[in-house]
C-alpha cells in the first residue's frame, strides 16, 4: 500500500524523541522528518520532550554531548511550534471514546481541533494507544 501524501504533520513527543535518540522507531521518524511538509509540535510535546531530555541528563543515561545534540536537534529540527489548546467541548467525548492517558488525550484533542482548520493534518505517534485513537479519528490514514 503506498504511503499517504501528507502536507501537515502534528508530532507527539514519542515521535520527536525517536528523531532525537536512536530507538526502534528512529528510522521511520527520520523518514517523516525528511518529508516536505509543515511539521508541527505543540507546547505540550515540547515540554514533554524537554522533560525526558533533562531527566536523561540528570540520571546520566547519556553523555553530555548526546544531550547537547538532542537539545540542538529539538531547536533546529523541521518543527514549527503550535500554540493551540484543544477545544474543551471535544475533550470529554474523546475521553469517553478512547482509553488514553491525559497527555495523549490532549494531543488527540489538539490535533482534532487543528483538523477543523486544516483537514489534512496527520498525527505522527509511536504510542500504540494514541495511534489507534488517531486512526479512528481520521488523523492517520
Amino acid at each position: 500500500m503506498p504511503e499517504p501524501v501528507v502536507s501537515v504533520i502534528y508530532w507527539d513527543s514519542s515521535a520527536i524523541l525517536s528523531v532525537l535518540f536512536k530507538d526502534k522507531h528512529s528510522d521511520v521518524a527520520m523518514q517523516w522528518a525528511a518529508k516536505r511538509a509543515t511539521h508541527l509540535i505543540s507546547s505540550l510535546a515540547h515540554a514533554e520532550t524537554c522533560a525526558v531530555v533533562s531527566r536523561m541528563k540528570r540520571e546520566g543515561i547519556l553523555p553530555a554531548e548526546a544531550i547537547d545534540n538532542a537539545r540542538l536537534a529539538l531547536d533546529q529540527g523541521p518543527w514549527r511550534y503550535l500554540n493551540l489548546s484543544p477545544e474543551r467541548e471535544i475533550v470529554d467525548p474523546l475521553a469517553m471514546k478512547w482509553a488514553l492517558r491525559g497527555a495523549d488525550l490532549w494531543h488527540l484533542a489538539t490535533a482534532k481541533t487543528f483538523q477543523t482548520r486544516v483537514p489534512e493534518v496527520y498525527l505522527l505517534t509511536f504510542d500504540s494507544l494514541l495511534e489507534v485513537a488517531a486512526r479512528g479519528e481520521g488523523l492517520i490514514r
